[in-house]
């Protein structure tokens, strides 16, 4: 008997200019060896500024239940958000497009935020940074407010580096609970273009560090060395309470002195609104 086959890599040079105009892949199934393009007529974004932390989820956030991270386990954050649910039987996210973001991890490219409850991963999000924009492409929750508290770091950190686009793609209930507002492709596009204005591009002839076996077993690896150094983790850092890991932290000296990394980010979070 054959075994599946591994699969393949979307060139990274074209996902990125993919994203860079507003397009992202899909596929049909979670072995589909086939992508398409999408290009949404309405687009779902969520404004930094309007973010609605509620006061169940300020609650949430300030007990410290959860460990949050970023970048810790990007491997194992994309492969459960592909993972089938009792609301569908089969993911658009394939083992190709798996493939293709890790590898885009360990570039530096894509990220992951990772809610964690008594050492376990129970919630978490991934996306694509470029330039100021944050492309977000799927999330999780294996309990109750973890995909929230991801979303809620996720904001904070985009805030604090000085990114000015959060895609959310297409408009669900729970993301219109949290403040997310649809656009059109038109409007999204001149958003996306203003956001990564004069972003430097992708160092093309860098090897990627990902291989497919790895991430079977290896977690982050040296993906998320490569990813740790961008703003938008030192923001997530010096959130978490690192001041020295981001550039801009000067202004954190009262969140420094807040007691716990909880207390911090919604702290953070109430301020900037």
């Amino acid at each position: 008997m054959h075994g599946t086959p591994p699969p393949q890599l979307i060139d990274p040079q074209l996902l990125l200019r993919a994203y860079s105009l507003g397009i992202f892949p899909m596929a049909d199934a979670r072995d589909d060896p086939d992508i398409f393009w999408v290009e949404p007529e309405r687009r779902a974004i969520l404004p930094l500024n309007g973010f609605h932390c509620s006061r169940s989820l300020l609650k949430t956030l300030k007990s410290d239940r959860f460990e949050v991270s970023m970048n810790r386990d990007f491997a194992a954050v994309i492969a459960t958000c592909a993972e089938a649910a009792k609301d569908r039987d089969q993911t658009w996210i394939s083992r190709n497009i798996e493939h293709s973001y890790c590898t885009l991890h360990s570039m530096g490219h894509a990220h992951s935020v990772e809610c964690w409850l008594d050492g376990e991963l129970v919630g978490g999000l991934y996306g694509v940074s470029i330039g100021r924009a944050f492309c977000g492409e799927s999330m999780f929750s294996r309990t109750s407010n973890a995909s929230k508290v991801s979303l809620a770091w996720l904001v904070g950190a985009m805030r604090l580096a000085g990114y000015g686009l959060l895609d959310c793609q297409f408009m669900t209930e729970h993301l219109r609970s949290l403040g997310a507002i649809e656009i059109s492709q038109a409007e999204y596009v001149a958003r996306l273009s203003s956001a990564t204005v004069g972003a430097r591009p992708p160092d093309m002839r860098a090897r990627p560090r990902y291989s497919y076996s790895a991430a079977e077993g290896a977690g982050a690896g040296e993906g998320a060395a490569a990813a740790a150094s961008s703003p938008l983790s030192g923001a997530f850092a010096a959130l978490a309470g690192d001041a020295a890991a981001f550039e801009g932290a000067a202004g954190l000296s009262a969140l420094a002195r807040a007691s716990s990394p909880g207390k911090r980010i919604a702290q953070f979070l109430t301020q900037t609104s």
